[in-house]
């Protein structure tokens, strides 16, 4: 006998205004409650000590989850120079100090060689795990942790404001895998200094923003009914920069199945128009979406079937 899902089957993505202090997971629970959704997940983790877009997916929008991680992201935060600290955040302890502070003039002359592909070296108090544990809980039983670097794309990083002697702020535009705290450390070693992020807002991730985000305390306020509802966004919100392609009724139901549809006919090619062998697209059979595909060889597989 098939378990039955505790929940209801709610589908779509719900954008929140992070607060300070609760956890991603803490806000992801208390959202999946709220609406009672059978799954829920969530497109980024923020830390504690960060705010702003948290984007949770609630249903079948789990499965769009890796599109919207690998998505753009915009970040504004806040330096503090002359102090590192052991999770390179305002949380952990100070580990160092310098009586060093950059002039505005050093600190804009020192951005670009943080733009586009550069190597950088996670925070020992991070998620990343280290032969099966998360690093963060070997850091906090003062283990010594060394994450290898690697590569992460910034597309852009501009100086906001010089708000004292000690404070600078920043807007940051990345890719995937970026770490503010690793980025605010390496700019402060880069000048001479020390430095560590005093503070993190997240402005965007993939396709939503501010313009789309209620607050955590608003949407508990309006509880489990329509008011709430209203802020739930179709699942292919996330797929925003995929082109959709509409199929026949038949053409659906074999790729709901998991098989793939030919795509050879003159009347196929004029259906698929700019898109080209390899592209993704969002499958659609009478304007619902039945699957995110992929285009191979004539051929129109399935990557992950969508039950809306």
């Amino acid at each position: 006998m098939t378990r039955r899902r505790k929940g209801e089957k709610v589908d779509g993505w719900v954008i929140v205004d992070k607060p300070l202090g609760p956890t991603s997971t803490q806000v992801v629970g208390r959202v999946r409650r709220l609406f009672d959704a059978q799954k829920a997940g969530h497109g980024g983790t923020l830390d504690p000590l960060a705010s702003g877009i948290l984007p949770i997916a609630l249903g079948e929008a789990t499965k769009t989850v890796p599109y919207v991680m690998d998505g753009r992201k915009t970040y504004r935060f806040t330096v503090r120079w002359g102090e590192s600290r052991a999770t390179d955040d305002a949380e952990g302890s100070v580990s160092g100090t310098s009586a060093v502070r950059p002039t505005q003039a050093q600190i804009e002359a020192a951005l670009p060689r943080f733009v586009g592909v550069i190597s950088q070296a996670p925070p020992a108090y991070s998620a990343i795990k280290v032969q099966g544990e998360r690093a963060y809980d070997l850091a906090r039983e003062g283990e010594r942790v060394d994450l290898a670097p690697r590569d992460i794309e910034i597309h852009a990083f501009r100086l906001v404001s010089i708000d004292d002697a000690d404070h600078a702020s920043f807007e940051v535009e990345s890719g995937k895998g970026a770490y503010m705290r690793a980025l605010a450390r390496d700019l402060a070693l880069a000048l001479g200094t020390l430095g560590h992020l005093s503070a993190l807002r997240r402005l965007r991730v993939g396709p939503f923003d501010e313009s789309r985000a209620i607050s955590l305390d608003s949407l508990v306020e309006l509880g489990h009914g329509p008011a709430a509802f209203r802020h739930l966004l179709p699942v292919e919100t996330a797929l925003d920069d995929i082109p959709a392609l509409a199929l026949t009724g038949d053409e659906a139901s074999r790729l709901r199945s998991g098989q793939a549809v030919p795509l050879f006919r003159k009347a196929d090619l004029d259906r698929l128009k700019d898109i080209e062998d390899g592209d993704l697209v969002i499958a659609k059979t009478a304007g619902k979406a039945v699957a995110i595909a992929r285009l191979k060889q004539g051929m129109l597989a399935p990557v992950r079937v969508l039950h809306l």
